[in-house]
């Protein structure tokens, strides 16, 4: 019981010293289960600041063994766990052992989707990386981890007034094996097609709720400040950083 404690200590400080927006990921589900609680989080406990909302897991042994050499005690709960919780929080990990059939391409991509996992290190294990590029699916799994979000269509007013709300409807597909897991507004923009001059417009639609495999409906009734003058402008979609440093910078905005 107190070396339970005294890892529980660790992880509460390791929380308590990063900023309340970021994460951090355990070595197996059995950790979190034991020191925190069973039940996988839910969507409205979902980045509520909650130490349950902020860790995720790193699978040091992906698709290693039939238990991935110990990462799982006990698929038939953990899988289903596992499944719902990295829906809002990290997942990534290393392959260690190339061991077939098990480490092929189609168990690897198989629950890289069902896991939605966001990373994996690719300088190890040098074998299954080469392995999984011959088979055809390391391409995949780079383009696959994370987000990967395209518009799929948008609808628009051709005119508005300022004072009154704008009605948008906006369709993102996420052909990712994850959302974001970070925090990551999202907004309109005006561009005055003469001028350049630029308003923005924030959404209420949170990214990281923008679900992997999942095409989501943003309908929305923009209110138009008073400030914009009349013109012809552009209608932008952007989804900068949350950083303050970097929202106005485009290279750290998602690319659809």
């Amino acid at each position: 019981a107190q070396q339970w404690a005294d890892r529980k200590a660790v992880v509460e400080k390791m929380l308590q010293v990063l900023p309340s927006t970021r994460m951090v990921s355990l070595r197996a589900p059995f950790y979190k289960r034991t020191m925190y609680q069973a039940a996988a989080i839910t969507p409205e406990q979902a980045f509520n600041g909650s130490a349950i909302s902020r860790i995720g897991q790193f699978n040091d042994a992906f698709v290693s063994s039939p238990d991935d050499m110990g990462t799982y005690t006990d698929i038939s709960e953990e899988y289903p766990w596992l499944d719902a919780e990295t829906a809002y929080l990290p997942m990534g990990g290393e392959n260690n052992t190339w061991a077939p059939p098990r480490t092929n391409c189609t168990t690897a991509l198989e629950e890289m989707e069902r896991f939605h996992w966001s990373y994996i290190n690719t300088d190890y294990l040098e074998t299954t990386i080469s392995n999984w590029n011959s088979q055809g699916c390391l391409d995949t799994m780079k383009k696959k981890l994370g987000y990967r979000f395209t518009l799929i269509e948008g609808t628009y007013p051709d005119a508005a007034q300022t004072g009154s709300g704008m009605d948008v409807n906006i369709s993102i597909r996420n052909d990712g094996f994850a959302a974001p897991i970070n925090p990551r507004p999202g907004e309109l923009i005006l561009r005055n097609s003469s001028s350049g001059e630029i308003y923005y417009l924030p959404l209420k639609s949170d990214p990281r709720f923008w679900a992997a495999g999942v095409t989501t409906t943003i309908q929305e009734t923009i209110l138009l400040p008073t400030n914009i003058p009349a013109g012809s402008y552009e209608l932008l979609l952007n989804l900068p950083d949350a950083e303050d440093t970097l929202s106005s910078r485009p290279e750290y905005s998602i690319q659809l």
